[in-house]
């Protein structure tokens, strides 16, 4: 064996490498983690050393297991990252020692870990050698697997060295020709590994070891994406005689090691081969089907008997889930087909006849279903149902896609297909689906209270994790909603109905429960129309009998139900307060207001009842007075929820008409705003208390605010209709009553003491803005309490000079658009803001920009502080969108500093390399603005001074986003809103011909200063030459 080429290492350094190998990963050593990283850190010292080459032969040689695995691990790591450093001309020597010494290392009998690690090192040779041009190992696979038979390596390890061939090549990362070759040479060598793994799996299971045909199955596993359709196709049947019974009577029994082999590979086979998605329905598909006919239900019987799922048959469900998502689409065809299935070849006998195709596909659903019916509770009796319920949804949405229909000569009709498949394949549906529906009832049942306990001492994640798969399970419910609907429904209700009827006072309410939350997960799939079963469960005779005291699941349940069927009751006619019958939305909320009191289910009755007072608003609007009972009773339930509570109330109060609002408003708004001034004035007693106490406060706020505005039937904007007009007005009408003006003062002078005291705590802080974005609006959707943004917008600069924070500066950007609101009819052009508003808006810029300037200017702040920024860059963009003449009245100075930081953040982001992703989104979001506002104070937006300032961040635009750049401002110039100016067409072509045909500063500047003499009607004169050149 040559090994004159390799590096010499010297033997202390040799022997001090296995010192360190056999002190840090002896078992019997125990080292602290400092220890074990110094050890190992100086074993990576000597590894890197380019003479680290030597380290291979004594380490492979050596009779420990873990110093042979480092030799392994050395030439491995040699040859992917130390290449360039080892003599080229060696290349070949290295290969025929690499395949020497693995050779060895197989025969010897070293560790399948050490042996794994060379076969990677051959592979990563491989990488190096073979794509050369011209190649230095141009047959390396079949000259490897040559050496490595003539010296008598089993057949195991040759498939275990195919395997690792296989995953390596296939997450190289490689140009694409070299990958391209690497490939290739797999496709060429596919003869081979076929032979090698069929002779492997063909031999008898008397004759091979275990460990053999699990090399084989991981090898054809490795190799499934490699191999083309007509080679994988003859290893059906081969992985199927792996799967017949050893003996067949009087019980089946399997080898269940070979069972489990074949049915892995097979389910790869129908996921991630040429065979996937639906493909060799003849070759795969129905050879199974004829599989599962002979076998499948004799293991599935065994099961459910012996109440143990054991590995035959947890492989057998995964390969039938296997085998739904391949062939989904071709079980929706054939579910009905009068087709026999075609000889097929198969390892076992056929049944004669054959059997009709349909009847195949009914034996599949039924297994499969079997599996998604097991007995017992999913997490502690069975794993397997879960599995299954993903091929429910493929097929409900097979059986709406599939072009179905058979050959005249086939069923004799008229092939129709939408007649065909009401009449031949829907009944079939409907039945497997009315079979899953009741079986997924069964199996969503809580157990009883004594098991449950038992869960909570021995299972501790068991609640959640049978609550997940309750979730999981209403997904595929709506699935089959889809196929069943109505009569879906009417099984639920017949369902609750008997056993509401037959239910004995010593019963549980288990399985009421779970046919409830049966109708709440559908609630999506439902259309929200009249119902007659909907209107059964929320009548007496569902609703009306379901517990109103304890029994919390059950309740807790119904109250969902409830919520998420808020929508549903607007089908329904509102009733009348004199009406001696209640509607099914006066059950739904009596039923919600009595659990309120109860502080276990609380939170769920708060949000139900929010949810449907937001939903039926006007129909509840006549009731006005029980809601003010309601208020009045709240005394018991905890402010969290009674925020969502005043929620629900608001909601049915803002269907009254604006007037009529006063009093409610008045009557649910006060207490709040006299709790949040204790809150204030017992600040300095009880800091904490208070605190939560305020922000309890400012919650309810919001969600009051939230109930007073409109939702479905919000008033459109541009709306100049005369009645909307005439809305408008009434509201405005009832805002400027004195009781109205007088509480909209408090709420404010509530808030501003909040903002002075509580405005750089994060609690309060994200309170605040919940609030100011509920209690602003549009005046379009303007309330009762509704703030102006002027007063808001000074409260959020204090806060800001108090600590700047993304939250108000995301605040100020809201409000200032809040502050030039949209006209409430159509304008021709865009209205200018007031006088008022731009001085507001003028004020807030300066203290804004002068705040954030500040802060951006400590080290370090802007890097830690992405949040932050990206906020200020939005409410800057707010600014040139609402109010774009005010930067130009901004202090010089101020202006300046503006222009610079955003001149040196664009230059800055651009010229670092590891913020590419940064410039691209930078240009992205804010580009155009920039643009925007440059180009406007060209054409007459800014001062004249600022010519200087602007020219320097164009000048920077052009030159770090050079091709965007020319598009926004071609869009910018020639848009119908751009700023008033004489500038003609041809102007602006020039202009920008200009600018970006040469980038060059003077250019620029020259262009840009010509084109604000044109756009301002100053070209030709000296006074404005002079203004704009000084």
């Amino acid at each position: 064996m040559a090994t004159g080429f390799l590096p010499v290492l010297a033997q202390a350094d040799v022997d001090r490498a296995i010192q360190l190998i056999q002190e840090t990963y002896s078992p019997q050593r125990r080292l602290s983690p400092e220890d074990q990283r110094r050890l190992q850190q100086e074993l990576f010292e000597i590894q890197r050393r380019p003479e680290a080459w030597g380290l291979v032969l004594p380490f492979l040689a050596h009779s420990d297991p873990n110093v042979q695995f480092f030799g392994a691990h050395t030439i491995q790591v040699k040859i992917t990252r130390d290449w360039e450093s080892f003599p080229q001309e060696a290349a070949t020597q290295l290969r025929d020692l690499l395949l020497e010494l693995t050779g060895r290392a197989i025969v010897s009998g070293q560790n399948k870990v050490t042996l794994r690690k060379l076969f990677v090192a051959i592979t990563s040779l491989a990488v190096k050698l073979h794509p050369l041009n011209p190649s230095k190992w141009p047959d390396w696979l079949r000259s490897t697997l040559n050496v490595f038979s003539s010296i008598g390596v089993p057949r195991e390890h040759l498939m275990d060295f195919l395997s690792i061939v296989a995953e390596e090549i296939e997450s190289v990362d490689l140009l694409p020709p070299a990958k391209a070759q690497m490939r290739e040479s797999l496709v060429q060598a596919v003869p081979m590994v076929t032979q090698v793994i069929s002779t492997s799996m063909a031999t008898p299971a008397i004759q091979r070891s275990p460990q053999d045909l699990a090399s084989a199955s991981k090898c054809l596993q490795a190799w499934m994406s490699i191999l083309p359709a007509n080679d994988l196709t003859p290893f059906v049947p081969l992985l199927m005689s792996l799967m017949v019974p050893t003996t067949e009577t009087p019980v089946p029994e399997y080898d269940e090691q070979a069972f489990v082999s074949a049915s892995d590979t097979l389910q790869e086979l129908l996921s991630r081969s040429a065979l996937s998605d639906g493909s060799g329905t003849k070759t795969l598909t129905e050879p199974l089907l004829l599989w599962l006919d002979r076998y499948g239900g004799a293991i599935v019987r065994t099961t459910v008997d012996g109440g143990f799922v054991d590995e035959v048959s947890h492989s057998l469900c995964k390969l039938l889930v296997a085998l739904g998502d391949h062939s989904a689409m071709y079980f929706a065809k054939n579910i009905a087909s009068p087709a026999q299935v075609s000889p097929v070849p198969c390892p076992f006998p056929l049944p004669t006849p054959l059997p009709l195709i349909s009847l195949l596909v009914q034996n599949f659903l039924k297994l499969l279903l079997q599996y998604t019916a097991l007995p017992g509770y999913y997490g502690v009796d069975e794993e397997e149902s879960e599995m299954t319920l993903s091929f429910w949804y493929l097929f409900q949405e097979a059986l709406w896609n599939v072009d179905y229909g058979f050959d005249v000569t086939e069923d004799d009709d008229s092939g129709n297909l939408a007649e065909e498949r009401d009449r031949d394949m829907m009944p079939v549906a409907k039945a497997v689906y009315s079979e899953l529906v009741t079986v997924l009832r069964r199996k969503v049942v809580w157990p009883p209270r004594d098991i449950l306990n038992r869960w909570t001492r021995v299972l501790e994640d068991q609640r959640d994790k049978f609550q997940a798969y309750r979730r999981d399970v209403g997904d595929t419910l709506i699935n089959a909603y889809y196929v069943l609907r109505d009569d879906m429904l009417s099984f639920y209700v017949n369902e609750l109905l008997q056993k509401l009827a037959t239910r004995r006072d010593q019963d549980g309410w288990e399985e009421i429960e779970a046919t409830l939350h049966c109708v709440m997960a559908v609630q999506e799939a439902v259309p929200v129309e009249d119902s007659p079963h909907l209107r059964q469960i929320f009548g007496p005779d569902i609703l009306g009998k379901l517990p109103r005291a304890g029994d919390d699941r059950v309740r807790r349940t119904t109250l969902h139900l409830i919520g998420n069927y808020a929508s549903w009751f607007t089908t329904q006619p509102a009733q009348l307060p004199e009406s001696p019958t209640p509607s099914p939305l006066m059950n739904a909320i009596n039923y919600v207001v009595s659990a309120l009191p109860d502080p276990t289910l609380c939170l769920s009755a708060a949000n139900a009842l929010r949810d449907l007072c937001d939903a039926n608003r006007s129909a509840l609007a006549p009731h006005i007075g029980a809601f003010g009972e309601l208020h009045a009773g709240l005394t018991g339930i905890p402010d969290s929820e009674k925020a969502k509570v005043l929620q629900s109330i608001a909601s049915v109060i803002q269907a009254l008409p604006p007037i009529e609002e006063i009093p409610p408003v008045e009557a649910i708004v006060s207490p709040v705003v006299e709790r949040l001034f204790e809150a204030l004035q017992s600040a300095g007693q009880l800091p904490e208390e208070s605190r939560t106490m305020a922000v309890q406060q400012l919650e309810t706020l919001t969600g009051v605010s939230r109930g007073l505005t409109r939702v479905n039937d919000s008033l459109l904007a541009l709306d100049d209709s005369p009645e909307v007009q005439a809305a408008l007005e009434e509201m405005n009408r009832a805002r400027e009553d004195h009781r109205v003006v007088k509480l909209r003062e408090g709420i404010l002078s509530a808030i501003r003491g909040t903002v002075e005291l509580w405005s750089t705590d994060a609690s309060v802080s994200d309170a605040l803005s919940d609030l100011f974005k509920a209690i602003t609006a549009l005046p379009s959707d303007v309330t009762l309490i509704s703030l102006p943004a002027g007063p808001l917008l000074e409260l959020v600069c204090l806060a800001a000079q108090r600590q700047l924070t993304a939250v108000w500066l995301s605040l100020a950007s809201m409000l200032i658009i809040q502050l030039n609101p949209p006209s409430l009819t159509a304008p021709t052009f865009k209205s200018e803001p007031t006088p008022e508003a731009t001085a507001i808006a003028l004020n807030v810029l300066q203290i804004l920009l002068q705040t954030s300037l500040n802060a951006f200017a400590q080290p370090g702040v802007m890097i830690s502080n992405p949040d932050i920024v990206q906020a200020f860059f939005g409410c800057m963009e707010a600014f040139v969108h609402h109010f774009l003449t005010c930067f130009y009245r901004l202090p010089p100075d101020l202006f300046k500093a503006l222009v610079q930081c955003a001149s040196s953040l664009i230059n800055r982001t651009a010229t670092n390399d590891d913020l590419s992703a940064a410039k691209t989104t930078l240009g992205q979001t804010h580009g155009f603005q920039i643009m925007r506002a440059i180009l406007f104070g060209f054409a007459g937006a800014a001062p004249r001074s600022a010519m200087p300032n602007l020219i320097e961040l164009l000048s920077t635009m052009i030159t770090r986003f050079p091709l965007e750049s020319k598009q926004w401002a071609t869009e910018i110039l020639f848009a119908e809103d751009f700023y008033p100016c004489r500038a003609t067409p041809e102007a602006k072509t020039k202009f920008i011909k200009t600018v970006f045909g040469s980038r060059s500063l003077k250019r620029t500047r020259d262009a840009a200063q010509q084109f604000t003499l044109v756009a301002r009607g100053l070209e030709g004169s000296a006074f404005g030459y002079a203004t704009v050149t000084m």
